[in-house]
């Protein structure tokens, strides 16, 4: 970088001579080889100093290290070095220089007008969506900009906030999961996925499903007969805890008659692997079986 900045200031610029010069003899001033070469080194000359402009660029206006390669530059920092030497040179030349695309340019040239345009807008986004915890998203934001006697549409005041990172937190939801481990040993997979019944009270099905009300959660625990696909009993409550499936089972089981022995069929969750289920289904005489778990094929 020091070198190429001395070589072009003081304008030592050595003229190189022709390989077969000695063939054609010297160069006069004004023939056509002349001018070519001339034109050439001119052109060489051009490049140097628009890589040292580039270099002293990236120094003063991006406050970049003097070894960065600009190849590693972002295409908004390459549009800032474009604005900074579009005095100097032509763009198609530093868009060339820089390897920057001119649809890539033209990309963040709108960009940064429309920054311009809206900064007065985006300051006042930026107070509102403070004042407010963070919690206001962009149709909020847009209807307190309208109560004030700003009239955006909701899709510039989305980009706006996008530009800006202004990002509302929100708690993810905790998927409901019932699965706790390997609490007792599992039992084998007994329906294998036939589930079908040739007479009632020969299969049963049971799981929890969640549903989501404006009360809160709720669930329900029921247990199906395979056999005509009606619920034989169920109970719903606000946990998904062992009162729940084990009050659902024992009013299953007080429906069977003396003979009915059903096999049961649930996933590897908690409710059905814990102490009191085990120990109803063993005193009904009730045959257990699991789904495999993560395969939803097995689970009814």
């Amino acid at each position: 970088y020091q070198w190429r900045r001395k070589f072009i200031q003081e304008g030592r610029v050595a003229l190189m001579k022709p390989t077969n010069e000695r063939e054609r003899g010297p160069l006069k001033e004004g023939t056509p080889d002349t001018n070519d070469v001339i034109t050439q080194l001119k052109t060489q000359v051009q490049a140097m100093q628009l890589e040292i402009d580039i270099l002293k660029a990236t120094l003063d206006v991006l406050k970049k290290d003097p070894g960065i390669n600009i190849t590693n530059l972002s295409n908004r920092e390459k549009a800032v070095m474009v604005d900074a030497l579009r005095e100097t040179y032509s763009l198609p030349l530093i868009l060339a220089a820089l390897n920057f695309p001119k649809s890539s340019y033209d990309h963040q040239f709108h960009r940064k007008n429309f920054r311009e345009k809206y900064q007065t807008v985006s300051n006042r986004i930026r107070e509102i969506f403070v004042e407010n915890d963070s919690c206001y998203g962009y149709r909020r934001i847009t209807a307190a900009l309208k109560r004030e006697g700003l009239r955006l549409s909701e899709k510039v005041v989305r980009h706006i906030m996008r530009e800006n990172q202004f990002i509302v937190k929100c708690r993810k939801m905790r998927k409901y999961n019932s699965y706790h481990g390997e609490i007792t040993p599992a039992v084998t997979n007994v329906v294998a996925r036939n589930f079908k019944a040739d007479n009632p009270n020969q299969k049963w099905l049971t799981d929890i499903t969640e549903f989501s009300i404006s009360a809160g959660k709720v669930y329900l625990s029921p247990v199906i007969d395979c056999f005509d696909g009606l619920p034989v009993s169920w109970k719903i409550g606000t946990a998904p805890d062992a009162q729940l499936v084990n009050t659902m089972l024992d009013a299953a089981i007080a429906t069977l008659p003396d003979t009915a022995h059903p096999l049961v069929h649930t996933d590897r969750g908690c409710q059905y692997r814990w102490p009191g289920w085990i120990e109803r289904m063993d005193r009904a005489q009730l045959v257990r079986s699991m789904s495999k778990k993560g395969c939803s094929p097995d689970n009814a």
